[in-house]
């Protein structure tokens, strides 16, 4: 009833909200975007985006059709790898940022070893930062990171969000004082824009806990410490936005392969293409 390539240019608009965006990944007209997404909607006999001239939504319909649309593709890809006997092997280093460790990348890359037993899969979290540089080391073959920032455009975009400051629920940041920050080490990036939006707006802070890890920042901050940046669409249980701060503003994920990817980076990077699935319960 669907067509594959209009899921797969269906999933793509999804992910960047952007038809423009859309074509230049796929490498196709923006036409024929717009023609593969109308084609879809007639399918469904529902509207999936919601769009003018300055911006591109999912409606219900949409969302709900995220679920179907990796359903039905991970199905043809699992046929066509069982009919034409492919099997990957080999070694896949692939690090993840600490945005993640709390999200479904466990299940996701439990779901991967079991399509691929052959593939011995050695995980690194780490900060962006971190991950960015042994990558450029030759020491991963794959990283889904936070791009390092305006200008960097390394690497295919997975998901775009918002960076917000949160915290205990109740926590209430004093004007009158330095604004008590949680903060991974350096290189962190989210601590570098933390820092650099605070000085800009004139803030006074101080740092009222570092860690390495996302757990150790999440329980400082649920004890009440004070704020931490954090990207939107992942926020830990037991925390909540803080008002009254400056804007963080945007934040991109993007999947960042090593210059000799081997196809197990490839198969890895094509199921984490759609790096929503990380925040959903579903």
């Amino acid at each position: 009833m669907y067509d594959p390539v209009q899921l797969r240019t269906f999933l793509t608009v999804a992910q960047t909200l952007s038809f423009t965006q859309a074509a230049g990944r796929l490498g196709v007209r923006q036409s024929t975007v717009s023609q593969h997404v109308r084609r879809l909607e007639g399918a469904t006999g529902r509207p999936l985006f919601l769009r003018d001239t300055h911006s591109v939504e999912l409606t219900e319909d949409g969302e709900a059709m995220l679920g179907f649309a990796r359903t039905i593709l991970e199905a043809h890809e699992r046929a066509a790898a069982f009919f034409t006997g492919t099997r990957l092997r080999g070694r896949l280093r692939f690090g993840a940022s600490e945005d993640f460790v709390l999200s479904r990348l466990p299940e996701i890359l439990e779901g991967f070893r079991h399509e691929h037993p052959e593939v011995d899969l050695e995980l690194s979290v780490e900060l962006s930062g971190t991950l960015h540089e042994r990558l450029d080391a030759g020491r991963l073959d794959l990283v889904l990171a936070k791009r390092r920032g305006p200008g960097d455009e390394r690497g295919r975009l997975v998901w775009r969000d918002r960076m917000v400051w949160i915290g205990a629920e109740g926590l209430r940041v004093d004007p009158e004082r330095p604004v008590p920050l949680i903060v991974f080490p350096p290189p962190g990036i989210t601590r570098a824009r933390a820092l650099e939006v605070l000085e800009r707006d004139g803030r006074a802070w101080r740092i009222a806990c570092t860690s390495g890890s996302l757990s150790g920042l999440v329980a400082a901050a649920r004890a009440g410490l004070g704020v931490m940046a954090h990207t939107r669409g992942l926020i830990p249980p037991g925390l909540v936005r803080v008002g009254g701060l400056p804007e963080l503003g945007p934040v991109e994920f993007a999947l960042v392969r090593g210059p000799r990817a081997s196809p197990a980076a490839e198969a890895l990077a094509a199921v984490l293409s759609g790096a929503d699935r990380l925040t959903r319960s579903g």
